[in-house]
Parts: C-alpha cells; sequence; structure tokens
C-alpha cells in the first residue's frame, strides 16, 4: 500500500490517502508538544516507538472485543488504518489523580479513585480542549445519545483491558485519552495508544515512564518510552 497524498498533519501524525478510498496511512512523527502546542521539541525515535506500540494495543484490544481503525503496521513509522471521521470529543479515563484533574479539583496528585473517571473534552485546540458533560454533547450535536453510550462502553472496556495487561509488565496506568470515529455506520477506537496518550508509572518506583517527561523538563524522554517498549514487547 502506498502513499499517494498527505491529507492530514496534527501534532504527533500525518495521514496519507491511498488507492483504496476506506484505507489511509498513518505516520508517527518524533515531533513532541504540550500544552496546546506552546511547547515544542523532538523525541528521537518517538515515533518509531509510538507506531509499535499502538499496533500491539490495537491487537490487544481488538482480541478483546473494542474494534479499532488498526488493519496493520506497514513499517517503523506507518500504519494501515480505516478512514474515519474523527468524533470531536477527546475521551480521558482516569485511574488516579494526576494533571488536569488535579489541577482543575486541587487534588493531590497520586490519588487512587474509588472508581474510573470518564472525562468528555470538547475537541478544539483553539479552545484548550474544554471539559464538557453529555449535555453539551447533545447540545452541539457531536454524537447521538446511542454513539456517546458505545464511547463510554468500550473506554471503560479499554481501561479495563489495559490495566491488566499494563500491570503485568510492571506498569500503573495512571489515566489516558481515547479518540474515536465513524467508519461505514460503526463507532471504532482510532488515534494512538502510547505514552503520548497515556500516564504511565513505574509500579515500584512510581518513575514516570510517558510524555509527562517532556511536560515538565524531567529528562530521559527517550530512555522512559524505550523502556515501556522494552516491557510491552518483551525484549
Amino acid at each position: 500500500m502506498e502513499k499517494i497524498k498527505q491529507i492530514y498533519e496534527g501534532k504527533a501524525k500525518k495521514l496519507f490517502s491511498t488507492d483504496n478510498p476506506d484505507l489511509v496511512i498513518q505516520e508517527f512523527k518524533d515531533d513532541a508538544t504540550a500544552f496546546d502546542a506552546t511547547k515544542r521539541g523532538t523525541v528521537l525515535n518517538k515515533g518509531i516507538i509510538n507506531n509499535k506500540l499502538s499496533e500491539k494495543i490495537f491487537e490487544l484490544l481488538a482480541k478483546k472485543g473494542v474494534p479499532t481503525h488498526f488493519v496493520k503496521r506497514l513499517n517503523d513509522r506507518d500504519m494501515l488504518v480505516k478512514k474515519v471521521e474523527i468524533v470531536p470529543i477527546e475521551m480521558t479515563v482516569r485511574n488516579i489523580v494526576a494533571g488536569g484533574m488535579a489541577k482543575l479539583l486541587g487534588l493531590e496528585e497520586g490519588i487512587v479513585l474509588k472508581e474510573p473517571v470518564l472525562e468528555y473534552h470538547y475537541k478544539e485546540d483553539k479552545l484548550h480542549d474544554p471539559l464538557i458533560n453529555e449535555y453539551h454533547v447533545k447540545a452541539l450535536g457531536i454524537a447521538t445519545d446511542k454513539e456517546l453510550e458505545t464511547i463510554d462502553k468500550y473506554s471503560l472496556k479499554v481501561n479495563e483491558e489495559l490495566k491488566k495487561f499494563f500491570d503485568s509488565k510492571g506498569i500503573i496506568l495512571v489515566d489516558f485519552k481515547l479518540e474515536f470515529g465513524r467508519f461505514k455506520g460503526q463507532i471504532i477506537l482510532a488515534d494512538e495508544i502510547s505514552p503520548d496518550t497515556c500516564r504511565l508509572w513505574d509500579k515500584t518506583t512510581k518513575e514516570k515512564l510517558d510524555k509527562d517527561r517532556f511536560r515538565r523538563d524531567m529528562g530521559n524522554v527517550e530512555e522512559a518510552y524505550q523502556e515501556v517498549l522494552r516491557r510491552i514487547m518483551d525484549i
């Protein structure tokens, strides 16, 4: 499958059309951004790592009954995926207080939540992806009740499966974001799942193994991503 024309470029990925109108090629970049891209940098081989990790996790989730846009990994940086219409909601699933939740509610980072928290964020960079609720979703007409119910169900299922999976690798799944899209009338999981989109802490030391190392100028960003890859791929 060959790239024909670039049809989209985001902060971490590019999309290219193919000779199949239902399929596109998703290319993973080494670019790193934070705080609505006001902070920018590069993490060596991040795109390669995130492509491999996303392949592994998408395959795992598909086996567990979560439909995804993943078709196959083409090479180090490129993944063949179904062409979806992205639902403009970023789903955040939280197991432990961190990041935006700590700031919003004045809570200490590290508090274990009694049950997972689902957050909807309106996917709009210029508005800084504001927190919304199901009433906003209905009023804006960005998803139907049935679609939102499906998104909630899949988000909780992804959390259930990934918590167990990461735990088996000595990693705590603190929180993560998901994006969903419509493909031939069906809601499916899209985007990527990687240290760019997940907060991951070492189970023993609580060391951060994710994008927070870039956000907070902690250093050793590439090493943290490589460590996640090593554990997930058992290498």
